[in-house]
């Protein structure tokens, strides 16, 4: 009650309240409005920025990857040298053999050198067979992540000319806000932030117009009218609950 009583002084009559909603209403519509004229570009941009940063993560893994094929790659480069010297020093150990049996088991070590070279060797057809796939993706996402890029700066260009453009007035409608917002009865300007954020267009206070609720547009009765006009009460529409309003309030 104590909140209540800070924002609600005693000498605010119902016509000042109604007034004051009236005013933040209308700042808020302006607020909206520069909104609108931003329309969907700060989505545009967050989604794009987020794209880019998984193309980049994308490109940096697979970048990882060719580096470790490289590495096996040249690993099994260095495995067929050590056979192929094992195979040469096989070689000149038969030369000097004292028995059939040193000679096959030589021919044996020879042999399994040989299949050893021939894995490797297809094992390097793999890898590189990898690393050509690889460095195709890498190529196509660098190719995409230039064009967000591109597409990014473009957006950016235009969300920030229109930001400029219209940051003052921005600024100055939201100091206007937070101003009203402080006149206002705490329990009254929680509904008025309530109706606000459920209604389609934002519009929280409306006037009456051409007998009928400027939000809904269902038909007001003629002595609901007339309690309107005399702003002695808060009166809200009984289809759409928002604040009804006195449609001179405007023009004063």
């Amino acid at each position: 009650m104590a909140a209540d009583k800070g924002k609600d002084t005693p000498t605010m009559t119902v016509e000042e309240k109604l007034f004051a909603l009236y005013q933040l209403q209308t700042a808020d519509s302006q607020i909206d409005e520069i909104a609108k004229l931003r329309g969907e570009l700060p989505l545009e941009v967050q989604d794009l920025e987020d794209e880019i940063a998984g193309l980049e993560t994308r490109i940096f893994n697979y970048e990882d990857e060719v580096k470790n094929l490289e590495h096996e790659i040249s690993n099994k480069k260095n495995e067929i040298i050590e056979a192929q010297a094992l195979i040469t020093k096989y070689k000149e150990q038969q030369n000097n053999v004292r028995n059939n049996r040193e000679y096959d088991s030589l021919s044996k070590e020879i042999e399994f050198q040989t299949l050893e070279i021939e894995l490797c060797e297809k094992r390097i057809r793999e890898f590189t067979a990898k690393m050509k796939d690889k460095g195709a993706i890498i190529e196509e996402s660098k190719q995409s992540l230039d064009g967000r890029n591109v597409d990014l700066d473009t957006k950016r260009t235009e969300l920030e000319n229109i930001t400029s453009e219209t940051k003052r007035d921005e600024e100055k409608l939201q100091k206007k806000s937070e101003t009203l917002g402080t006149k206002i009865e705490e329990r009254l300007l929680t509904a008025y932030k309530r109706i606000r954020k459920n209604a389609r267009n934002g519009k929280a206070v409306v006037a009456v117009e051409r007998d009928a609720c400027g939000g809904c547009f269902n038909k007001i009765p003629p002595q609901r009218q007339l309690d309107i006009r005399l702003r002695k009460k808060v009166i809200v529409c009984e289809y759409c609950g928002r604040i009804l309003v006195d449609p001179e309030m405007g023009d004063e």
